[in-house]
């Protein structure tokens, strides 16, 4: 509930322009280290352009996010189902 609630503020506050623009920057560190160095910079860099970070986050408040975050360590690739064993 409370997570759910942060991303709503978050997609909320971000299409104001002027406080839009500093939210942005504040999470700027936190956005890079999600989506990766060039992915995570385009979408603070066009989340602080005033006319195109508004219409990006009001897109993306009924779309979702246009840049997706890197895959995590805890994929299925890097994590294989354990089998059970039989019987159990």
């Amino acid at each position: 509930m409370r997570a759910g609630g942060w991303g709503l503020v978050k997609r909320l506050i971000k299409p104001i322009p002027i406080i839009g623009s500093i939210f942005a920057l504040g999470l700027a560190g936190y956005e890079i280290k999600k989506k990766g160095l060039l992915p995570g910079a385009v979408h603070v860099g066009l989340d602080v352009t005033p006319v195109v970070g508004t219409a990006k986050n009001v897109i993306e408040i009924f779309t979702g996010d246009w840049i997706p975050d890197k895959p995590s360590g805890n994929s299925a690739a890097t994590n294989p189902p354990q089998l059970k064993a039989a019987g159990s």
